[in-house]
C-alpha cells in the first residue's frame, strides 16, 4: 500500500533529523584519543577509567525501551528536543567534570541523553515518509549518519585534541543539538494518537536492569569467574519479570503482540546477528593490526574508517534494491555478502589489506540488513507504537554487539591461550616484545580464522532462517488481510 508522497519539507526535516543521529554515534568512540590525558589531568583509577568509556553505551542501551515508549506518548518530536537539549547540557558538563566521578555521572547522563535520539527520530521517519519506497530511503540516509559519526568520530576528535584540551571532544555535538532545538520546531511533525498514557516506573526500572546487567554481564563474561554469569542471571529474571508485567498492563511500555508477528521477530534476530559480528571481529581485527602486524594505532585504525564508508554505500544502495528485490531476498543477500566478507578476513595472509577488504564488503551486505530491520521494524507498528518498535529494534542491536564481544572473545581467547606456552602472557598485547612474541602471534593469527570462519558461518545459517521466515511471512500476509476483509464484509 502507497501512501502520499514526501515534498521538500519532509526531506529538509530528515536532514535535521539525521544531524542528532551522527553526533551520536560520534560520541561512542570520539572520546578514546582523549584518554591519556583525561588520565593525566583527573588521574581516575583502573576501575573508574573503564566506567568513563563504558558507562554512556551501557546507559543508552538500558534506557532505548523507556525513552521509546516515553516519545510514543508525549511526542516523537517533543522527546528528540527534550533530548537534544539534554544532550547540549551534558556535553558541557562532561568537558567541564573536575574529577572522574563528575565525568562518570555525565558520561551517564549523556547516555540517557543520546537513548531518545535513536526511537524518536524513526518515529518521526515513520510519520514523514509514509511511501514505502521513501521511507526504506529515509531510513538509510538515517543509517549513513550513523556510519558517518563513526568514521569521523576519531579524526575530528584527533584533531579537535591537537588544538585544545581534552574537554573539547564533548563540545563538538553542542552546536548541532543546538540547530536541531532551532529547527526542529519548524520542520519536524509532531505525531500523537488518542489519549497521553503514562509510563509505568517499575516497567521502565525492570527494562534498565535488565538491559543493563545482561550487557554488564556479557561484556565482561571473557574475564571468566561467576560474577558476570550472575549479572546475566540476574537480568534475565528481570526481563522475565518485565515481560509478565507487560502482559498484564493495558498500556504496556512494549506491544508484545508484534512479537507474534514472524516477520518481526525474524527480523530483530536477524539484526541481532549482524551486529553480534560487526562488534565480536572488530575486537579482533584492530588487535591483530597493531599487534601481530605491527602497524600504528593510525593505520591499524583505517580500516575501521573504510568499512564505516562501506555500511554508507550499503545504507544508501537499500532503497533502490529494495524496490526490485523483495525484503526476505535482499536480507538475505545482505547476510551472504557479510559472510563473504568474513571468510575473507578468515583467509587473512599476514598482510592489511585482507582486513581493509573483508569488513568493508561485508559492511555493504550487512547495511542492507540494518536498513531493512529498521524499515521494517516501524512499519509493523502503529504510528503511536513507531518509537516503542523502533527501540526494540535498536535494543536488539546492543545485544547483539555485546553477545559479540563475550562469546567471540571467550573463543578468540580460549583459542588463543590453546596456542601459546602455559608460561605465556595471556594477550597478545602483553606477549609482543617478550621471547613468546612469535608463537603469540601465530596464536592470535589462529584465533582470527577461527572466529572470522565462525561469523561467516552465523551470517551464513542466518540468511537462511531469515529467508525462509520472512518469505513465508510475506506469503502469508495477503491470505491474513483477505480473512479479514471477509470478516468486515
Amino acid at each position: 500500500m502507497t501512501g502520499p508522497r514526501a515534498s521538500r519539507r519532509e526531506w529538509i526535516g530528515l536532514a535535521v533529523i539525521a544531524l542528532p543521529c551522527l553526533v551520536y554515534a560520534m560520541d561512542l568512540n570520539v572520546l578514546n584519543l582523549a584518554l591519556p590525558s583525561i588520565s593525566a589531568d583527573l588521574a581516575p583509577s583502573g576501575t573508574q577509567l573503564l566506567w568513563i568509556v563504558d558507562i554512556y553505551g551501557f546507559m543508552v542501551a538500558g534506557a532505548l525501551i523507556t525513552m521509546g515508549a516515553l516519545g510514543d506518548r508525549i511526542g516523537a518530536r517533543r522527546m528528540l528536543l527534550i533530548g537534544a537539549g539534554a544532550f547540549a547540557v551534558t556535553s558541557v558538563l562532561a568537558a567541564f567534570a573536575t574529577s572522574a566521578g563528575m565525568l562518570i555521572a555525565a558520561r551517564a547522563l549523556l547516555g540517557l541523553a543520546g537513548a531518545t535520539l535513536a526511537p524518536s527520530t524513526l518515529s518521526l521517519i515513520r510519520t514523514m515518509f509514509e511511501d514505502p519506497r521513501q521511507r526504506t530511503f529515509a531510513i538509510g540516509v538515517w543509517a549513513t549518519s550513523y556510519s558517518v559519526g563513526a568514521a569521523i568520530g576519531p579524526l575530528a576528535g584527533g584533531a579537535v585534541l591537537e588544538l585544545a584540551w581534552w574537554g573539547s571532544v564533548f563540545l563538538l555535538g553542542v552546536p548541532v543539538m543546538v540547530l536541531t532545538l532551532l529547527l526542529g520546531p519548524r520542520l519536524l511533525p509532531e505525531h500523537r494518537e488518542g489519549e497521553t498514557g503514562r509510563v509505568d516506573v517499575l516497567s521502565a526500572a525492570l527494562s534498565l536492569v535488565a538491559i543493563l546487567a545482561v550487557i554488564y554481564g556479557l561484556k565482561h563474561l571473557a574475564v571468566g569467574g561467576s560474577l558476570p554469569g550472575l549479572w546475566v542471571a540476574l537480568g534475565f529474571v528481570a526481563g522475565a519479570l518485565f515481560v509478565r508485567r507487560q502482559q498484564r498492563l493495558s498500556d504496556p511500555l512494549i506491544d508484545l503482540s508484534l512479537f507474534r508477528l514472524p516477520a518481526f521477530s525474524a527480523a530483530l534476530a536477524t539484526n541481532l546477528v549482524a551486529f553480534f559480528v560487526i562488534f565480536g571481529m572488530a575486537l579482533f581485527t584492530a588487535q591483530y593490526a597493531q599487534s601481530v602486524l605491527g602497524y600504528s594505532p593510525l593505520i591499524a585504525g583505517l580500516p575501521t574508517v573504510t568499512e564505516a564508508l562501506g555500511f554508507v554505500v550499503g545504507s544508501m544502495l537499500t532503497a533502490r534494491l529494495a524496490a526490485r528485490f523483495s525484503a526476505p531476498v535482499l536480507i538475505s543477500a545482505g547476510m551472504g555478502i557479510g559472510a563473504f566478507g568474513y571468510l575473507i578476513v578468515a583467509f587473512t595472509d599476514q598482510s592489511l589489506t585482507p582486513l581493509f577488504v573483508g569488513p568493508t564488503i561485508g559492511a555493504i551486505g550487512l547495511a542492507f540488513v540494518i536498513t531493512l530491520v529498521a524499515d521494517l521494524a516501524v512499519g509493523a507498528a502503529p504510528k503511536e507504537r513507531a518509537g516503542g518498535a523502533a527501540a526494540t529494534s535498536e535494543t536488539s542491536s546492543e545485544l547483539g554487539g555485546a553477545l559479540g564481544l563475550a562469546i567471540l572473545g571467550s573463543i578468540g581467547a580460549a583459542v588463543y591461550r590453546a596456542g601459546v606456552p602455559a608460561r605465556a602472557p595471556e594477550t597478545i598485547g602483553d606477549a609482543v616484545g617478550t621471547s613468546f612474541a612469535d608463537p603469540a602471534r601465530d596464536a592470535f593469527g589462529t584465533a582470527l580464522t577461527a572466529t572470522a570462519s565462525l561469523s561467516a558461518a552465523a551470517l551464513s545459517v542466518a540468511a537462511v532462517v531469515a529467508f525462509v521466515l520472512l518469505r513465508r511471512s510475506a506469503a502469508a500476509a495477503p491470505a491474513a488481510a483477505a480473512a479479514s476483509s471477509e470478516g468486515v464484509g
